[in-house]
């Protein structure tokens, strides 16, 4: 038995001073692995992001059954009412529908924030050596995944129920590009109230008091001339009116140069507002 025990210390130990000595190596060595770049971390949570929806498919509900249902609701329910017709009121609805799904789903970033700190995710996030605001870049870079299908689905359901822009190609994805970018940026809303609040639920609470007045007081269903002049006054400054009107303006061949520009300027000063409000937010949590 003691010759046994004695063979069995003697393997282990040979087994382990290779080990040993490959870590002391490895400490002293002088030459370390490189830092990752702020691009590669960026793409990486990306990818991540992607993953969750890989394996829980249920996640694209909200951006393929739900704007399907919003289209075909409003176009029939509306369309002879406020249009003449079901078609040619999904001229105008259309983009304007496109914006308003789109800007919806962009509170479930928030949402995914705050799972993640629930869980415990962000603190091994916060110990690694990358540049900090990669993890949120990465929601966010995921998200506009979901943001191109649900343009996806939203303009091959038009295109079956009569919608013709007549900007054409180029026309569609210049709108659906200042889209993207506005979502981009509005996403960061969202990531303050994930890491400001306690719970997904309250981010999804408070994210709907503010979505349903920005979405439904625009030019999305109507035109803002039919509206009292005290609601015209928000009406015509609310970004999502800029960002509708764009994006059908560009969507039906036209150059909409104010409206573009309000649009892109909404966009910088709400990543520089609520970026900069997220991350000293993620740096202190």
């Amino acid at each position: 038995m003691s010759t046994a025990t004695t063979t069995k210390d003697t393997v282990d130990v040979e087994l382990e001073a290779p080990r040993a000595e490959d870590l002391a190596r490895l400490l002293v060595a002088t030459d370390r692995p490189p830092r990752p770049s702020a691009l590669s971390t960026s793409l990486t949570f990306g990818w991540r992001a992607m993953l969750k929806i890989k394996h829980v498919p249920e996640q694209l509900f909200d951006v393929t059954a739900f704007p399907i249902m919003m289209v075909v609701m409003y176009t029939y329910l509306f369309g002879g009412a406020l249009g003449g017709s079901p078609t040619d009121y999904l001229q105008r609805l259309l983009p304007g529908m496109l914006v308003m799904n789109i800007v919806m789903i962009t509170m479930y970033t928030g949402v995914s924030v705050n799972t993640d700190i629930d869980k415990g995710v962000f603190d091994r996030f916060r110990t690694l050596p990358i540049w900090r605001p990669s993890t949120m870049v990465g929601y966010l870079l995921g998200d506009m995944v979901r943001y191109l299908i649900a343009a996806a689905v939203m303009l091959a359901l038009g295109m079956v129920l009569g919608f013709r822009p007549e900007g054409g190609v180029v026309g569609v994805l210049l709108g659906v590009a200042l889209l993207v970018v506005f979502a981009f940026s509005f996403s960061w809303v969202w990531t303050m109230f994930g890491l400001l609040l306690r719970s997904e639920k309250s981010v999804m609470g408070v994210s709907m008091m503010v979505i349903f007045p920005l979405t439904f007081l625009s030019d999305i269903f109507v035109e803002t001339s039919t509206m009292p002049g005290w609601l015209q006054a928000f009406v015509n400054n609310n970004p999502v009116t800029h960002v509708a009107s764009a994006v059908r303006e560009l969507m039906h061949g036209g150059w909409p140069a104010s409206d573009l520009a309000w649009s892109l300027g909404w966009a910088a000063v709400i990543v520089t507002v609520f970026g900069s409000v997220t991350m000293r937010l993620y740096n202190r949590k």
